[in-house]
């Protein structure tokens, strides 16, 4: 078996077999194959794509080539959501402690972002003292007593895949379902949930710019799961504009916090209830949509997910006074406003672009070096199918930089007011079981 021919084969719309992908795996790993035949190989199936037998195998070998994390002392049904990415997505830090106060162990290894904000570590952050770097034990003990943890991933869960997805990040290799799938489903199989539910994003902000692909993927992942005895749903959510208001680390916290407060932005928790519904029935703790909305409901009327987050906060050596506190997060200091020049409805807020003017304020990384302004971002005053009168706050753009001047034209730019769009903005466009 060698490199040339496993390449060859697949650039001739061949199948691979599960030794062939473990040894191009392997091999990588190890160093015994070079970054260019890999590239190729990488190409090749960018192109000519895999099966479902072949996305099993890539899969499997990804979690083989590291430790898996056993967490079968953590009593009752462990879930986890995962994200394909979006701007302002701050969806764990309201869900999760939703589910843990429903008596749910909520358990989610996160990792830092690259692009337009940081990940969910990089927003906890913003609280000072917060510590995701914690054993095995300490996350386990974490379940068992709160019922909710959010530790880092640590550096030995599927390798593979990290070296890959650089590659890939670098070869224009990324968007194709079979290694996105791998991807995302080897860090999920490999980090001990029983159940998952996957938010699937579409749009301009997301990877899936349409329906069809991102249903796809969706399947794809659910078959991944089932693949593992693991209990896998999905959602296809809009990330035509922003999630909720809020695009930046600082900024993205406090509005996790106003709406477990119950004054959230209504996409925000309705995404919220709709991922959190699925993960209740997967746990067994509901056996209808309408008694898992119910039980969610009340997480927020009684205080209960709100108290929640505090006690993660306080367990993993936060500053709890920040949940009570806003004005103790690092907020940055050069405010801008952008007016409308018109008046009529929002028609479009690009979320893409809204994501690279808050990283060009300071809120997201160019490389994983770059050192994040926790305190930059975009805060909207106004969504899509907004009225706006001639003068009136569309939205804040938030930055330690003296010259923020491209991003401010930039975003008077992507601002389109018009007349109403004939249909309304949708958060959740599919659901997947």
């Amino acid at each position: 078996m060698n490199m040339y021919d496993i390449i060859e084969k697949k650039r001739d719309f061949h199948k691979l077999s599960k030794e062939e992908i473990e040894y191009v795996v392997n091999g990588y790993v190890d160093g015994s194959i070079p970054d260019y035949q890999v590239a190729a190989f990488l190409m090749a199936v960018f192109l000519n794509k895999f099966d479902i037998d072949e996305t099993f195998y890539l899969t499997d070998a990804f979690i083989d080539s590291g430790h898996t994390i056993d967490l079968s002392e953590i009593k009752g049904i462990k879930v986890d959501k995962h994200s394909t990415g979006g701007v302002g997505d701050k969806t764990t830090l309201v869900l999760g402690p939703m589910v843990a106060a429903c008596g749910v162990p909520f358990v989610k290894m996160s990792g830092r972002g690259l692009g337009h904000t940081g990940g969910t570590l990089d927003k906890l952050e913003s609280i000072k003292g917060f510590d995701f770097e914690i054993s095995i034990e300490e996350f386990i003990k974490n379940a068992n007593e709160i019922g909710m943890v959010i530790a880092s991933q640590t550096g030995d869960v599927t390798p593979a895949d990290k070296k890959f997805y650089a590659l890939r990040d670098t070869t224009a290799t990324v968007d194709n379902l079979s290694l996105i799938s791998s991807s995302i489903m080897s860090k999920k199989l490999a980090t001990g949930a029983d159940g998952i539910v996957l938010d699937v994003k579409v749009g301009s902000g997301a990877f899936m710019k349409n329906i069809e692909d991102a249903e796809e993927l969706s399947h794809l992942m659910i078959k991944l799961g089932e693949k593992y005895n693991r209990e896998t749903m999905a959602v296809i959510s809009n990330m035509e504009q922003p999630l909720g208001l809020a695009v930046g680390n600082s900024l993205e916290v406090i509005e996790a916090i106003e709406t477990l407060r119950g004054n959230g932005p209504e996409d925000l928790v309705e995404l919220c209830y709709r991922i959190g519904t699925k993960l209740l029935l997967i746990a067994k703790v509901a056996k209808t949509d309408e008694e898992a909305h119910k039980m969610l409901e009340e997480t927020i009327s009684s205080g209960s997910a709100l108290e929640k987050l505090k006690e993660v906060v306080v367990e993993q050596k936060g500053d709890v006074r920040y949940i009570d506190d806003y004005t103790l997060f690092p907020i940055s200091k050069n405010v801008h406003e952008i007016k409308a020049k018109e008046s009529g409805y929002i028609k479009s807020l690009n979320a893409l672009a809204i994501g690279k003017i808050s990283q060009s304020l300071g809120a997201g990384r160019e490389t994983m070096e770059t050192e994040l302004d926790l305190g930059a971002g975009v805060l909207l005053n106004k969504k899509i199918d907004d009225y706006v009168e001639k003068g009136e706050l569309i939205a804040t753009l938030y930055t330690n930089k003296e010259d923020v001047n491209e991003a401010i034209e930039h975003f008077y730019e992507i601002v389109e007011i018009g007349e109403k769009n004939p249909v309304p903005q949708k958060i959740v466009l599919k659901e997947i079981d």
